[in-house]
C-alpha cells in the first residue's frame, strides 16, 4: 500500500464518525495540555525562585547564629534567633579568609517608621558601605551608607521605593526625600538615598527596606552587641565551598567550639540554596506531571476502545480487502495508522492548549511559567507512542481476521 493511500484511507476512517474521533482525541488533548502546563508551571517556578536567590548577591554565603541540629547537617537558622555573632567575628573573616571579596554584616529589625502624618512598618537593616556590593543594591538617588557614617554611628538612612510611597505618596520622587527626617522607633533619622526597585522575592519584599548604619542600629534602635548575620562575598563561585570552610574554622576557633556540631553559627553557600531550590521544584514538577499523565493514560484507552469498536464495525470491510489480495500488514499499517494520527492531532492541540493555559496563568494569576522545546518534543513523542502502543493490539487483531469469516459477518 502506497503512503498516499494509507493516508487517504487514514483520514476518511477519521473523518466518518467525526464525534466519535473528536471525543476520543479529547482525552489526549486534556491529558498532554495538562502535561504541557503543569511543566510549564514549574519550570517557571524554579526559573523564578533561581533569579531570585541570585538577586540576593553573587557569590555569597551567609554566616547566620544559632546551634545546628544533627551531626555534620549545617542549619541555616531563623535571622537574630541567636546572640552568637559579634561584629569582631565579620572583621575577623574579611582579614583573616582568603579569597574573599567583601563582607557585609547586618542587624535587621522591624520598626515603625513616621513621617509627619504618614507611618509604615518595615525592616530596618543596620549594615556598612559593603551592602550594596555584596547584596545587589543600587542607589538610584543620593548615596548609601558610608565608612565614615558607620565611624561616627550618624543617624542617616537610606529607603526602599516601597517605604518612599508608603512615607510621602505615590507622587513622591527620589529627589523630594533626600534630606527630609524621618522618626524610626521615635528616633530621628536623615534621608540621605533611596535604592532602585528590585521587586519582591517570595516573602522578602527588597524595596520595603530601610538602611541605616549598623553602628547607629546598634546603638540607638536595637541596643545590642550582636549582629543578626553576616554576607560574605568570594571573589570567584568556584571557592564558594573552600571560603565557606575556612569561615567555619575561623569562628569555631574564634567561638573556642571543637566539635563542629555543637557550633553556634550555620554556613550556607548560594550554591546550595539554588541547588535545594532546584531541587524542591523539580520534584514539586514531577508531581504535577505524573498527576497529568493519568489523564494520557486514559485517553490511550480511550484510544484503544474505539478502534477495538472500529474493527467490529469494520469487520466486512477487512474480509473484502483480504480477499481482494490485501495483506496481513496492510491492515495492520492501517489501522495503526489511524491511532496514530488521532494521537497525533490530540497532540498537536494539547500543545497548543497547554500554552494557552500557561500563559493564562501567567497574565491573569501572576505565576511564572516557561514553555520549553524539551516539553513539546517531549509531548509529540508521548503523543505518538500512545498511538502506537493502544492501536497495536486493535490493528494486530484486525489484520488476524479470516477473510471468509469476516465476509459472512453481519
Amino acid at each position: 500500500m502506497k503512503a498516499s493511500d494509507l493516508f487517504h484511507e487514514t483520514y476518511s476512517a477519521i473523518t466518518i464518525n467525526k464525534a466519535r474521533s473528536a471525543l476520543t482525541i479529547l482525552g489526549i488533548v486534556i491529558g498532554i495540555g495538562s502535561v504541557i502546563a503543569m511543566v510549564a508551571i514549574g519550570q517557571g517556578a524554579q526559573n523564578s525562585i533561581q533569579s531570585s536567590i541570585q538577586s540576593i548577591g553573587s557569590n555569597l554565603i551567609i554566616v547566620q547564629p544559632g546551634m545546628q541540629r544533627g551531626a555534620g547537617v549545617q542549619v541555616f537558622s531563623g535571622q537574630g534567633s541567636a546572640q552568637s555573632l559579634k561584629q569582631g567575628d565579620a572583621d575577623a573573616i574579611l582579614e583573616s579568609v582568603s579569597n574573599v571579596q567583601a563582607v557585609a554584616p547586618e542587624v535587621s529589625r522591624r520598626y515603625q517608621v513616621v513621617y509627619k502624618k504618614n507611618n509604615t512598618n518595615t525592616s530596618v537593616v543596620g549594615t556598612t558601605s559593603s551592602y550594596p556590593q555584596v547584596r545587589n543594591v543600587e542607589v538610584e538617588t543620593g548615596e548609601f551608607v558610608s565608612d565614615q557614617n558607620v565611624k561616627s554611628s550618624d543617624k542617616v538612612a537610606v529607603i526602599g521605593p516601597t517605604v518612599l510611597t508608603d512615607l510621602f505618596g505615590d507622587d513622591a520622587t527620589a529627589a523630594n526625600a533626600i534630606g527630609q527626617n524621618i522618626k524610626i522607633n521615635k528616633i530621628n533619622f536623615k534621608i540621605i538615598g533611596v535604592t532602585k526597585s528590585k521587586g519582591s522575592s517570595g516573602f522578602n519584599n527588597a524595596d520595603d527596606i530601610i538602611y541605616v548604619p549598623i553602628s547607629a542600629a546598634s546603638r540607638f534602635l536595637a541596643n545590642i552587641d550582636y549582629i543578626s548575620s553576616i554576607y560574605v562575598q568570594a571573589n570567584d563561585s568556584g571557592n564558594l565551598t573552600d571560603v565557606q570552610q575556612q569561615i567555619t574554622s575561623l569562628l569555631l576557633s574564634r567561638h573556642k567550639i571543637k566539635d563542629s556540631t555543637q557550633a553556634d553559627f550555620s554556613t550556607m553557600n548560594q550554591a546550595d540554596i539554588v541547588a535545594t531550590a532546584s531541587s524542591v521544584t523539580g520534584t514539586f514538577t514531577i508531581l504535577l506531571s505524573a498527576i497529568a499523565g493519568i489523564s494520557l493514560l486514559v485517553g490511550g484507552i480511550g484510544i484503544m476502545n474505539m478502534m477495538l469498536t472500529t474493527v467490529t464495525e469494520r469487520t466486512r470491510e477487512i474480509g473484502l480487502r483480504k480477499a481482494i489480495g490485501a495483506k496481513r500488514a496492510d491492515i495492520s499499517k492501517q489501522f495503526l495508522a489511524e491511532s496514530v494520527m488521532l494521537t497525533f492531532m490530540g497532540g498537536a492541540i494539547g500543545i497548543l492548549l497547554g500554552w494557552l493555559i500557561a500563559e493564562a496563568a501567567t497574565i491573569f494569576a501572576s505565576i511564572s511559567t516557561s514553555v520549553s522545546l524539551f516539553s513539546v518534543i517531549l509531548a509529540f513523542g508521548v503523543s505518538t507512542g500512545i498511538g502506537i502502543l493502544f492501536g497495536y493490539y486493535p490493528a494486530k487483531r484486525a489484520a488476524s481476521l479470516n477473510p471468509i469469516e469476516a465476509l459472512r459477518y453481519e
